[in-house]
């Protein structure tokens, strides 16, 4: 048997960070602004007959084999961990080989992990019959991200590739949960250019950086993800206004506060990028995730598209092609 996964990864357009676990009750009404876009992180399982099994992942060149799951339980360092954590919360019983593969680049801020950990689910649910939700599906990848990365993570990049479209994923006390956007996904594809500016140097440390603060105290952090939040909530009625100045406007604010937070969070490669877009048309321009690097999400009218992009293309960066996925996670099985 053969099974076949693959997830779409995502932008974020306001509000990340407040996704983490307790950050957004400190901050009523918070919400993340996301979309699901066609760069996709892929999954194949393949039965081998056998209790062995064995973990490849293609884009990073790495593979690792057990001779059952009992051995891989007992292992205490692994070579691809997210794999392994995930088979580990799925307990199958037969043998196999996981393959991935993304066609997010490295480093690209875009989701690509939590993509491709919603792939895996997916197939391993499929392999295993075990019968759970997209949202089960959203918490596993959440909880085997943070074993992995050691700090808290949020869930507002697994819903894009669990779902597709766009959404606002709604952060109130008792859990987050997903709404779709009312909005034209065909006129937000329009106004949505991506490029990408070279691999972060921190990863998940800016957000854990952050949300330290925030605990810690730290007052100019808890007013600037107050005002995130505050400009998370009016982008979402912006957008479902189709009011794509002031949606352009909300963005910018949002970029304007979220850098506040960390020195690293912006790199003067992020910024040449941004402040070239911007005279050329574009409405805003942001980081995608945490920051320190990789992709940045610009908000443009659609006449000004070719301009734009020979700004990002003059600025050193990659132009990422992308449309709006959207259906989410699809498997196959054969």
């Amino acid at each position: 048997m053969i099974i076949e996964s693959k997830a779409p990864t995502r932008v974020d357009l306001a509000g990340g960070t407040l996704d983490i676990w307790p950050l957004y009750l400190f901050h009523p009404g918070s919400v993340t602004i996301n979309a699901a876009i066609s760069r996709y992180a892929s999954c194949t399982i393949e039965t081998n007959g056998s209790r062995h099994i064995r973990l490849v992942s293609r884009d990073i060149k790495r593979d690792e084999s057990f001779p059952s799951f009992a051995a891989l339980l007992k292992t205490k360092r692994y070579r691809l961990p997210l794999l392994a954590e995930i088979v580990k919360f799925f307990q199958p019983e037969g043998g196999f080989t996981l393959t991935t593969d993304s066609e997010a680049p490295a480093g690209a801020g875009i989701g690509g992990s939590s993509a491709m950990a919603v792939a895996i689910c997916a197939a391993l649910d499929r392999f295993t019959g075990a019968g759970k939700s997209k949202v089960d599906w959203i918490h596993i990848s959440r909880d085997a991200e943070a074993i992995v990365i050691s700090v808290p993570t949020g869930t507002q990049d697994h819903y894009p590739p669990a779902f597709g479209g766009a959404a606002a994923i709604e952060l109130p006390p008792g859990g987050e949960h997903r709404v779709e956007l009312r909005v034209n996904l065909n006129e937000l594809e329009r106004r949505i250019v991506v490029c990408y500016t070279g691999k972060p140097r921190q990863h998940g440390i800016n957000n854990w950086e952050v949300f330290k603060a925030h605990i810690n105290g730290k007052r100019s952090v808890q007013h600037s993800l107050e005002r995130i939040s505050d400009v998370a909530q009016s982008l979402r009625v912006a957008l479902e206004a189709a009011d794509w100045q002031e949606a352009g406007r909300l963005m910018r604010e949002e970029w304007s506060f979220r850098k506040r937070n960390l020195p690293t969070i912006s790199t003067k490669k992020i910024d040449q990028v941004i402040d070239g877009a911007l005279r050329n048309g574009a409405l805003a321009g942001k980081v995608c995730g945490a920051g320190g690097g990789g992709c940045v999400v610009l908000l443009i009218e659609p006449e000004a598209r070719h301009r734009v992009e020979s700004a990002i293309l003059e600025a050193g960066a990659q132009l990422i092609p992308v449309t709006i996925d959207r259906h989410g996670v699809e498997v196959i099985s054969r």
